[in-house]
């Protein structure tokens, strides 16, 4: 007669070491999951169409004289001045529609006094990482046109290589210390054909991009991993399953060719007697 099957003893099956380390990782990943990278790829899809609004926003939008509208970011300005180039900057390792470039960044002071850090464009270096030759800033007063740009931040002081300062970000507090200048927060990205532009930089692209899908498959993840976890937990604390101690145990393709070696090896020493 087949014992009765006693839930409780079967379900403390389920306290095996083996058992609740598998627990744990499933669990652990859902909570990555649901916490983590879900909530990530949605506040990258939030500043996706925060970005994209705005640009759009500015298509439409005229200039206007820069601190006379808010400043945000992507907001197309008009600046009169002169540039200081004796104060400019390069900031190294950026990258422009995915090749390798430097960026000029020329102080520029407003005609009330105040200074703001322009970003002239880019260059493709030479020879892998050199500076190539460029043409300098104009001189006198000129007026410029640009977009606003929240200013990026590093711990990295400027430093000088091949002749020419550099940075490691588009930080106006960096290359004012540098410069002995005091250059307003955030920095202006000039449009074509502004005195003093170099290779224009390309606005952000206005596609929702793949990050709200991305959210919704680490939810699915960590939905599917618990469900499986659920499920393989109810079947095998099941009469017959894998921590059925009365189960037999499966034999391994190794301990299967053993026993045919042996009882072979009995079979040849007692037809030879």
């Amino acid at each position: 007669m087949r014992p009765a099957y006693r839930g409780g003893v079967r379900l403390r099956l389920l306290l095996r070491p083996s058992w609740l380390l598998l627990a744990f990782v499933t669990v652990a990943f859902a909570v990555t999951c649901f916490t983590l990278l879900a909530p990530w790829q949605f506040e990258r899809n939030t500043e996706r169409s925060a970005t994209n609004a705005a640009v759009r926003a500015s298509f439409d939008a005229p200039p206007a004289p820069i601190g006379s509208a808010p400043a945000d970011e992507w907001r197309r300005v008009t600046l009169t001045g002169e540039y200081l180039p004796e104060a400019e900057a390069l900031a190294r390792l950026r990258t422009v529609q995915g090749n390798a470039a430097f960026e000029v960044l020329t102080p520029f002071r407003l005609v009330d006094g105040s200074v703001v850090l322009v970003d002239r464009g880019y260059l493709r270096p030479v020879e892998g990482v050199r500076v190539p030759q460029f043409a300098a800033a104009p001189t006198g007063r000129v007026d410029l046109l640009g977009r606003i740009r929240v200013n990026e931040t590093t711990p990295r002081d400027a430093f000088d290589e091949d002749g020419r300062r550099q940075v490691y970000a588009i930080d106006p507090a960096v290359v004012g210390r540098a410069a002995g200048l005091d250059i307003r927060p955030g920095y202006v990205q000039l449009e074509e054909s502004t005195p003093g532009v170099l290779g224009v930089l390309p606005l952000p692209q206005l596609e929702a991009g793949p990050f709200l899908s991305y959210a919704l498959q680490w939810i699915a993840f960590g939905s599917m991993a618990l469900l499986g976890l659920g499920y393989f937990t109810w079947r095998e604390i099941r009469p017959g399953g894998a921590l059925d101690t009365a189960r037999p145990r499966r034999r391994s393709v190794a301990e299967i060719l053993a026993e045919d070696e042996e009882r072979d090896r009995v079979s040849g020493g007692t037809a030879g007697r």
